[in-house]
């Protein structure tokens, strides 16, 4: 492969150190960006379950206090 020729005389710490703080320092902001997108999406996603399973209980409470039928 042509990549990896590219790379074959170059030290350890070139390809493990420079290469990715370069790739970092490039497109770090992206990356930022990507992972914020993530984070915020499953922390909306959570809030939404609690919420949702917070009405489940309260409906079932009350209708069930309400009416000794149950369900």
């Amino acid at each position: 492969m042509a990549g990896r020729q590219v790379f074959a005389g170059l030290p350890w710490w070139v390809k493990w150190v420079a290469i990715p703080l370069i790739v970092l320092f490039v497109f770090g902001g992206l990356i930022t960006t990507i992972v914020g997108f993530v984070i915020g999406l499953l922390f909306k996603a959570l809030i939404l379950v609690a919420l949702v399973g917070g009405l489940i209980f309260l409906v079932r409470k009350f209708t069930s206090s309400s009416s000794r039928d149950g369900w």
